[in-house]
Formats: structure tokens, C-alpha cells, sequence
């Protein structure tokens, strides 16, 4: 089969690979759609130690059963991939917080990712896709999960409704969009949305969302009861704290920076939560998938479809930031 290949820092090959061995509890997925993450990004610019190149990326993945099945779903069932593998048995994975299981493995990084033509996976992992929801839609369903869990968290927090909540989006990537429009369709008093990216800003505003430059025009300090950092560098995180009011929420959901300094103190004497996120469950995945076909998050006409065959080319794109969409999704 065809597979993108990252190679090294910066490097792509698009090549031929080994067949995925599916195990007995496993399905083999024929992929339709797989989106470029922004961890993708990170491992291309080599600043991932857990993706050791030459390897598969890839993990937002949807397609159809070739082998394989799982309740619900027969062969040629056109699926949604979780891409996190767990044990299904420890006190995480068995309360339903899967996402904490302290032996998790993630397609993509332990195991060969989705940017291939087929891809093997635990069939407990595959998630049946509606009727009429298409593959460039079906692909967003993990990015918006990570959103969903993330402001799920947030919202639990939250002193207030959501309805009553001002909230900032830091990040106008599919993350930071995908939880734009939630907040929205969750209804939110106010959302806005912080973007460097001038051409990025455009797909926000286009999107339906209010988009504005912090570095020309920071955010108002204490001024938001939700913060979600969809980035998670250490500019963005003094960002996040600036402008959450005192008792209001930040989600840090990005992972662009893993260390810098901190203002703890602030956050103590502002009596501010901050919320680790990692990725998701799979009610978020489910909920996610629903809200992506039933139109709650808008038309998704952010995003723009590549072939496999050319994604060395739309790293280089997304790195050089020349791509306006939110999202990337690549086509075997």
C-alpha cells in the first residue's frame, strides 16, 4: 500500500509500506480522510521525541471495515477511528475516562498512523458514521472531540452557565475553531477568538466566529469567565491568565511549548482553575461525531481536501503559513 512517511525533521516521502497485520481483536480500515493534527506538526518539526522518524503519522482517520468487526458494525461499515488504544480494563478505563489509562498508545506515535491507504486498529475503537455524513466531515470528529472534552471540563468548572459565560478562544486552528463554534452552539453571552494568522483571522470571521489580532490588540485583562489555549506556548499561556477573570477557567488543551514559566501566584490569588485536557472519551468522540453531522457547528466549510500522495506538501504549507483553512485533510 501507499503510505506519507515523516523521515525526519522537516521530511516527508510518500512511498510504499508494509500491510497493515490486523491481530484477532483488530479491524483493518480502508482509509477515506485522515487530517493533518497540529502534533503532526510538531513531530515534522522534530520537536516530538515520541515519534521517532521513519514512521506513519496521522490519528484523524475515517474510513471503511475491510476485516473485522465490532458491535454494530458489519464489513464495508463506514467508521469514525478513536485512535487511542487503552487497556479497557484499569479504574480509568472502566469509569469512563479512557483517556487517562496509564498504558494508552495512540495510532500515529506507538502505533502506525492513518496516513496510509489502510490502517489496522482495535475494532472496539471504530465508531459507526450516520448516514449522510461524508468523509471531510467524518475526519473533523477526534479535533472536535478534543474540543468538546476540553470545554465539557471547563464548563464543569465554571462557576456560571455557559449561556452567562464570556469566553476567548486562543488558536484559530481546528481545535481552536471547533470549540469557537461549540461555545457558540452551546450559547455562550460572548465568544472571540485570538489568531496571529491574518488569513486565519478570515476563516474565523467566515466561519461565524469574532476573530481579532492579540499581538496589535491583546485582550482585555480579567476580562473572560472561560479561557480555552488551544496552542499551549508560553506567550499563549500568559495570555490565558491575563485575561481570565478572578474564579474563571482556563482549559490549556495545546502542547506547542512543554515547559516556561508559570504565574501560579496569580492564578492563586485570582483563585483560578486551570484544567489540564488530554484528548477525549469516547462519549466526546460520539457526541463530536453527532454534532458535526446534525449542522449544530455550521457548514465546516473551513477546511480544504488534499490528495495523500501530496501532504509533504501541505506540512510545508501549514509551516510556512500560506493555508488559510483551519483544517487539512488528506484523501488516499
Amino acid at each position: 500500500m501507499k503510505a506519507l512517511f515523516y523521515t525526519g525533521t522537516e521530511e516527508t516521502q510518500y512511498g510504499d509500506a508494509p500491510e497493515p497485520e490486523p491481530g484477532p481483536d483488530d479491524a483493518l480500515v480502508k482509509v477515506e480522510a485522515v487530517g493533518i493534527c497540529g502534533s503532526d506538526m510538531h513531530a515534522w518539526h522534530g520537536h516530538d521525541p515520541r515519534r521517532v522518524p521513519p514512521m506513519i503519522l496521522g490519528h484523524e482517520a475515517c474510513g471503511t471495515v475491510l476485516e473485522g468487526t465490532s458491535p454494530g458494525l458489519e464489513h464495508g461499515g463506514r467508521v469514525v477511528v478513536n485512535p487511542l488504544i487503552t487497556c479497557g480494563a484499569c479504574e480509568y478505563c472502566q469509569s469512563g475516562r479512557s483517556n487517562l489509562c496509564q498504558t494508552r498508545q495512540l495510532i500515529g506515535m506507538e502505533w502506525p498512523g492513518a496516513f496510509a491507504e489502510r490502517v489496522a486498529i482495535p475494532a472496539r475503537n471504530l465508531i459507526s458514521v450516520p448516514d449522510g455524513v461524508g468523509p471531510g466531515v467524518a475526519a473533523l470528529t477526534e479535533p472536535c472531540a478534543t474540543a468538546w472534552h476540553a470545554l465539557a471540563l471547563a464548563a464543569r468548572a465554571a462557576w456560571r452557565p455557559i449561556p452567562e459565560c464570556r469566553a476567548l478562544v486562543i488558536g484559530g486552528g481546528s481545535v481552536g475553531l471547533l470549540g469557537g463554534l461549540i461555545l457558540k452552539a452551546w450559547g455562550a453571552a460572548e465568544v472571540r477568538l485570538a489568531e496571529t494568522n491574518p488569513a486565519r483571522r478570515e476563516t474565523v470571521d467566515a466561519a461565524g466566529l469574532s476573530a481579532f489580532d492579540p499581538i496589535a490588540s491583546p485582550a482585555a485583562d480579567a476580562s473572560f469567565d472561560i479561557v480555552m489555549d488551544a496552542v499551549g506556548a508560553v506567550a499563549t499561556r500568559a495570555a490565558a491568565i491575563a485575561a481570565v477573570r478572578p474564579g474563571g477557567v482556563i482549559a490549556h488543551v495545546g502542547l506547542q511549548d512543554w515547559a516556561g514559566e508559570f504565574d501560579a501566584r496569580t492564578l492563586t490569588l485570582s483563585e483560578v482553575t486551570f484544567v489540564g485536557v488530554y484528548t477525549y472519551t469516547d462519549t466526546d468522540l460520539r457526541a463530536s461525531l453527532a454534532a458535526l453531522g446534525d449542522g449544530r457547528l455550521g457548514d465546516l466549510g473551513w477546511t480544504e481536501q488534499r490528495r495523500l500522495a501530496d501532504g509533504g506538501q501541505a506540512f510545508r504549507d501549514l509551516h510556512s503559513g500560506h493555508c488559510s483553512a483551519a483544517k487539512i485533510i488528506l484523501a488516499p
